[in-house]
């Protein structure tokens, strides 16, 4: 019974507060927006519903601007899927922060493309989100957070590796989660 206990309060417990400790974040968490965004955009790209890229760039962009309380995925991975699969591995949260403005980007001209009759172009931009974000989910490989991480030291920036102690006290007694 008691380790029965432990283990569903380990899967529940948090080491970083999703929405306070901004500078991590569980590894998950992009893998499931890029699941969500790839998909949209995919369904956008194939259908001609391209409407559908310009939500998802208002919703990056709202995330981006306002925080993660107000990125839909987000709150959808934080609040039901992250309680009963548990926490991922905590990373540096600026790789994927840049991912998600490069998508936001490409998603923009996407919408600007459609708006403007160049469906063509805006059907390019839009796959290619669609793909990058899909593979990311599926294999690990982010576009956007290699190029981060390969540009960051030519403007003196360091990736954090992340300590889940410094997070949660409670949380560096428990054991190691496993890979």
């Amino acid at each position: 019974m008691h380790d029965a206990l432990a283990r569903s309060t380990h899967i529940t417990l948090r080491t970083a507060d999703p929405y306070r400790d901004l500078a991590v974040i569980d590894e998950r968490a992009p893998r499931f927006n890029q699941v969500v965004v790839g998909s949209v955009s995919l369904l956008a790209v194939v259908t001609g519903w391209w409407p559908l890229l310009a939500v998802l760039a208002v919703q990056l962009a709202v995330g981006l601007r306002f925080g993660r309380r107000f990125c839909l995925p987000c709150v959808a991975y934080f609040e039901f899927i992250q309680p009963r699969v548990g926490e991922g591995r905590l990373e540096d949260s600026r790789p994927p922060r840049f991912a998600n403005k490069v998508g936001l980007v490409f998603l923009s001209a996407a919408t600007i493309a459609y708006v403007m009759g160049f469906p063509l172009p805006g059907a390019l931009l839009g796959g290619i989100v669609a793909a990058l974000a899909l593979l990311a989910a599926t294999t690990g490989f982010c576009a956007g957070c290699w190029m981060y991480k390969l540009a960051a030291p030519l403007f003196g920036i360091t990736i954090r590796h992340i300590d889940p102690a410094e997070f949660c006290a409670e949380c560096a007694s428990l054991p190691p989660k496993a890979p």
